[in-house]
């Protein structure tokens, strides 16, 4: 006899976006979707049942930014990486990657690089995982068709700074970087380009036109360079002080401006406005929400930039692009999450190991150390405990952490706990205090800018299409990560 459901999970307080109550409800699942929810369904018709012990039911998260393989090779970082993903309750990683250094460490078309990126990832996530992709060279901007309709990747990614700019600081080698020809420029001239592109393919193919998109790290190099050219020759700061001085707010305000007047320029009508780390950069993005209002903005921010500051004990191990702020920076950030400027809430997750993220012999130089942490497995935990103390409904950061990121991204079956819906969820306790140790962590990283945190509300499981793929705080299971082809299929 054939039973109703796979797995039924009792006793657990559904939280769901775009709703205003948590219920108390069992939830059944079948064949890796959520087949019925209701208040009280007979264990009978299970054939496995799971107490949930009245936890917080939370959908699975979409961590929409990530940066697996950028330090260490990738089939190696998307083990460890969407294991320290899975502890956090994430169950959909979408990650962003590139030709040039780091990454793959080649250049050349992604006709050839992203066949070999889906053959490194596969049977390596113990997550469900997709990828966002930078177009660097010129001729990456006629591959854009080819990525939306053979790799179903329909979002794309610019590095306003990197033209000019390097990774972890100045350069003036940035061509090398990026494994370019002598010709080519990186510069806004190409981002327009890129942005002209995108708008064709929303044109060609309006199917799809809500799932496509540009995405921005706004800073701009030229502010960049002569900024950290008077803090490193002034000699006044040190640390996270002095990197946020190098790289000042109005960086970002200034490249939100020039990236919102391109959109309006070239039509391009979804724009996700990246990692937004101060006062200005908010301002900026809705200054430019005000002025362009046609145009489908986003805007993000990481748990590192709501959670840490300039003071923190962390130091160079928080280098980070853009910066690590002052806490009048982040107490706006906070205030623009509660008052819905931000639509979704990331990590930035990019594992830079121990011995790779600072200099051996100045392990407290800012300017020597990498840029980049891992943070995934904090992302739900950081968020429910400071959004919390600040009044932040659950509901809403079902939306942040779930629903926003997945409606963009094209994940039509991810984000909610609903029938049809793929069967992701994370079970947590919110009342669970814990203080943050890297030792814990399956991240390959060794250390947190966020050790020693006191955190309120912990991850206890994390399903995964119906798989229980962490428990109690150990990772079970195969890999059982499947590539997201995007935009998916409807529920």
């Amino acid at each position: 006899m054939t039973l109703p459901f796979d797995l039924l999970l009792k006793n657990v307080r559904v939280v769901r976006p775009n709703k205003t109550a948590v219920d108390l409800l069992d939830v059944g699942i079948k064949d890796g979707k959520f087949a019925r929810l209701a208040p009280e369904i007979d264990a009978s018709e299970a054939a496995e049942v799971f107490d949930g012990k009245n936890y917080l039911a939370f959908p699975g998260l979409v961590d929409a930014h990530m940066h697996v393989g950028i330090y260490q090779p990738l089939e190696k970082d998307a083990v460890t990486e969407s294991k320290a993903a899975a502890m956090g309750g994430v169950t959909s990683a979408l990650t962003y990657t590139r030709t040039g250094q780091y990454y793959l460490n080649r250049g050349g078309p992604y006709a050839e690089f992203m066949p070999e990126v889906l053959k490194l990832s596969a049977g390596n996530y113990w997550v469900d995982y997709g990828y966002h992709i930078a177009p660097i060279e010129a001729a990456h901007r006629e591959e854009m068709e080819l990525l939306l309709n053979a790799f179903g990747v329909p979002s794309f990614k610019i590095f306003m700074f990197y033209g000019g700019y390097g990774l972890h600081g100045k350069s003036d080698k940035q061509n090398e970087f990026l494994m370019i020809g002598p010709e080519e420029r990186y510069d806004i001239a190409h981002f327009e380009f890129i942005m002209r592109s995108a708008q064709k393919l929303m044109a060609a193919n309006p199917d799809l036109a809500d799932y496509i998109s540009v995405s921005l790290h706004c800073e701009l190099a030229d502010i960049l360079n002569a900024y950290t050219k008077l803090v490193e020759r002034e000699g006044k700061l040190t640390g996270l002080h002095a990197y946020s001085a190098a790289r000042p707010p109005h960086s970002e305000g200034l490249a939100i401006w020039i990236a919102s007047y391109l959109a309006y320029e070239t039509d391009c009508l979804n724009i996700n406005l990246l990692h937004l780390s101060s006062r200005k950069a908010v301002q900026a993005a809705m200054m430019m929400q005000d002025v362009f209002p046609h145009i489908n903005f986003r805007r993000e921010v990481t748990v590192g930039h709501l959670l840490l500051d300039v003071d923190s004990p962390a130091g160079a191990h928080a280098k980070v692009n853009p910066p690590i702020r002052p806490r009048e920076d982040v107490e706006f950030l906070w205030e623009a999450v509660l008052g819905r400027e931000v639509d979704w809430i990331t990590s930035d997750h990019a594992c830079c190991s121990a011995e790779q993220k600072t200099s051996a012999a100045e392990p407290d130089n800012i300017w020597l150390a990498k840029s980049g942490f891992g943070g995934t497995e904090y992302l739900l935990s950081g968020v429910l405990s400071e959004g919390s103390k600040r009044g932040m409904s659950y509901n809403h950061m079902a939306e942040l952490l779930s629903w926003n990121p997945a409606q963009r991204f094209g994940l039509r079956t991810k984000g909610d706990i609903a029938v049809g819906y793929d069967a992701d969820l994370a079970l947590v306790d919110p009342h669970e205090t814990f203080t943050v140790r890297a030792a814990e962590s399956e991240s390959g990283q060794g250390y947190t800018p966020f050790e020693g945190q006191e955190l309120t509300g912990r991850v206890k499981a994390t399903f995964l299409r119906g798989q229980l793929v962490f428990h109690n705080g150990n990772v079970l299971g195969p890999a059982r990560g499947q590539y997201l082809k995007r935009p998916t299929v409807r529920v």
